[in-house]
């Protein structure tokens, strides 16, 4: 079942995407990501994509899909899927929605559900998440929030944190609770007159309770259909792209 949700998702954001209706608008990307993990390297590649189109009148259908390799030193390496699917409504300049997503992760899979807002100004996005996560019998809650400034119409800049709560004591019998928190900085700057542009950014996530700290890093290049970067923001293809804890260190 999960390998079946994960490839029709794929399936449709990768490939259909134009199909769903003429008012669809998404981007597929490439990025790089590095992340310093207490002195052990992470190297991941990802190739990702995200559709947003209208249903039912005011209500929006979001896919995102994402494919990754990962290379952890002195540990192996790994491909992996993941993918999400988002039904949100607009209600004058805000959208309240829902998500479920399911990521490969290690031996088994993360699955996701969550509601999540977003309030549009004229220069600038303002989202919030929050959501409940399970993978291997842990429950794992994160609230997140991200804002989103235009300095111009191709250039967005972004700044967001997340904080997470994983009760491991399903796992290993007296772990307890896990907490750990993230902060990040992004920006991404289209050509003009182009559907392409380039991004990158910056993450520190940590857990004091597992005395560990990480530096990720990602720089990329996305390819957009249906508007701009604001276009996206403001129809819902951004959704799933906002700063989301403790899986900064693996997301584009």
């Amino acid at each position: 079942m999960k390998t079946v949700f994960l490839a029709s998702v794929a399936a449709a954001t990768l490939i259909a995407a134009p199909a769903f209706a003429q008012d669809a608008i998404g981007s597929v990307g490439i990025a790089y990501n590095y992340a310093d993990v207490e002195g052990t390297d992470v190297n991941r590649g990802v190739i990702d994509g995200t559709v947003a189109s209208s249903v039912f009148g005011d209500w929006t259908v979001t896919f995102n899909a994402e494919a990754a390799y990962t290379d952890v030193k002195h540990a192996g390496d790994e491909t992996t899927l993941a993918g999400a699917v988002h039904l949100s409504k607009k209600i004058d300049d805000m959208r309240f929605g829902g998500f479920y997503g399911a990521s490969e992760f290690g031996n088994t899979t993360l699955n996701t559900f969550g509601l999540e807002g977003q309030k549009y100004l004229d220069r600038a996005t303002l989202t919030g998440v929050v959501s409940y996560g399970t993978a291997a019998d842990a429950d794992i809650w994160t609230v997140a929030g991200d804002a989103a400034f235009y300095a111009t119409p191709q250039l967005r800049l972004s700044g967001g944190a997340a904080y997470t709560n994983v009760d491991a004591d399903n796992i290993f019998i007296g772990a307890g609770d896990v907490d750990a928190w993230s902060a990040g900085v992004a920006a991404e700057y289209q050509f003009a007159d182009t559907p392409y542009s380039v991004f990158g950014g910056y993450d520190y996530v940590k857990s004091s309770d597992l005395d560990v700290d990480a530096n990720v890093f990602k720089i990329g290049m996305r390819y957009s259909f249906g508007g701009g970067l604001q276009a996206r923001d403001q129809a819902g293809a951004n959704l799933g792209r906002t700063h989301n804890g403790v899986a900064a260190l693996f997301g584009n």
